[in-house]
């Protein structure tokens, strides 16, 4: 399966390609943290490794199971377009985790209206999937993200009650955090 590993990474680049793109589409930052900051250096460090470095986990695949390897792919697949819808719909207001935005606007539809946190959720899906259809580095990297973007959520649910008050927490009542009905 190492044919669908490669297609695996090649996604994720086209993916961060696009991301990185659309990223100077939002608008101003106000307020950016020194942890974001250097997490932001870390994932793009990662993210060369992952690309250029590859030989150091490649032979490490998860499962045999060709079910199991085409269930990770969709996964992966549906993890993207999640995280893509989501960063559609929130527009300009997308920022890195826990940064604040110049005249900021609380996004509910799309997405939005099952989860409060889209893309991370998207991002965590794609992670899983591609540790099931590719190899384990993927599953290390989703437990690493897993713990950061539930910090991150964290951050920006006080952020969202600080800007938009009751009207947040009203929302924020009748969605989850992550995973729609669960968490």
């Amino acid at each position: 399966m190492s044919a669908l590993s490669d297609l695996i990474l090649w996604i994720w680049l086209v993916f961060w390609v696009y991301w990185l793109v659309s990223a100077t589409r939002s608008k101003k930052n106000i307020r950016s943290t020194r942890f974001n900051k250097a997490w932001s250096f870390r994932f793009v460090i990662i993210l060369m490794v992952v690309f250029f470095f590859p030989s150091f986990y490649k032979d490490y695949q998860v499962t045999n199971n060709e079910l199991l390897i085409v269930i990770g792919f969709c996964l992966f697949l549906l993890g993207l377009a999640l995280s893509m819808w989501a960063r559609l719909h929130i527009g300009r207001n997308w920022g890195m985790p826990m940064t604040k935005k110049e005249h900021p606007q609380l996004v509910t539809s799309g997405p939005y209206k099952f989860i409060r946190h889209p893309i991370y959720s998207g991002l965590l899906l794609a992670f899983l999937g591609s540790g099931l259809a590719g190899n384990t580095f993927w599953l290390t990297f989703l437990a690493f993200s897993l713990i950061y973007f539930i910090y991150s959520a964290k951050i920006e649910e006080k952020n969202m009650t600080s800007e938009f008050g009751k009207t947040y927490l009203d929302y924020k009542d009748k969605t989850k955090m992550l995973i729609p009905f669960v968490l």
